[in-house]
């Protein structure tokens, strides 16, 4: 498959799981990739090859992407390496659970610098380097923005920040030919889920209708979906790919 033939896309979150299966996508319809990770070099090396194997072309940068020096670092780097960026999918972020009671400035602030932080920073910088032609931004936000559990809210809240950010940059950028865009997953098989209790597990796959838990491929399919020309009339949205479990809560 070539619908993304010449195109460069950048994967922050890359070594693994929803940005690891992205990056595998992107690559597989054609599109040169940009790995981004923060600690992960031996995943992303791994992700990397198997890209490479499979004729693909990736590459792989380390970098904090809710700094500000080192997102500059980063996107010099890129631009220096291939000339230009046309999709962006900003996959990186961390989750944590704390109530109300036990939440704290820290807590807040690792929330939002790391997912929604890391979304505005990457975005701005990467812009200026799209063609004349626009592009394609995908971020990822999370379900839990419409159906926060108990423990969530701060991280809900830092993942509805970006959707809010999505809905602003798309307004932005249109007259740019740029296209702004989220997916909303639900619970999906990756290393940030492993330690869910199993019976929490067990209740999220009741409550889908399609009676499972996300891979992530699932999410990758949709977000390859929003990086390419067949999403060129859909912009400023949040889709939830969550099976149709918040319907079911």
């Amino acid at each position: 498959m070539t619908q993304l033939t010449h195109r460069v896309a950048v994967v922050t979150g890359g070594s693994r799981g929803i940005g690891a299966a992205v990056a595998r996508k992107l690559a597989n319809l054609g599109a040169t990739v940009v790995i981004v990770y923060r600690s992960s070099e031996r995943e992303a090396m791994e992700v990397v090859q198997s890209i490479v194997d499979a004729g693909g072309t990736a590459v792989a940068f380390a970098a904090d992407v809710a700094d500000t020096q080192a997102v500059s670092a980063l996107i010099a780097t890129i631009v220096a390496r291939f000339g230009h960026i046309d999709i962006l999918v900003n996959n990186a972020g961390i989750f944590e659970a704390r109530g109300l009671l036990d939440m704290d400035a820290d807590h807040v602030r690792r929330l939002f610098e790391s997912n929604m932080g890391s979304v505005w920073q990457m975005t701005k910088a990467a812009v200026p380097h799209f063609p004349p032609t626009g592009g394609r931004i995908v971020n990822v936000s999370s379900n839990l923005i419409y159906s926060p559990r108990p423990g969530t809210g701060m991280y809900a809240a830092s993942k509805a920040a970006i959707s809010v950010l999505t809905h602003a940059f798309a307004n932005e950028l249109g007259a740019r030919g740029i296209t702004v865009n989220a997916v909303a997953p639900s619970m999906t098989r990756t290393d940030m889920t492993a330690e869910t209790p199993e019976a929490r597990r067990q209740a999220v796959m009741a409550a889908t209708p399609l009676g499972r838990i996300g891979e992530p491929s699932d999410i990758a399919d949709v977000i390859a979906f929003l990086a390419s020309d067949g999403s060129r009339w859909v912009t400023g949205r949040t889709l939830l790919t969550d099976g149709g479990l918040t319907d079911g809560l």
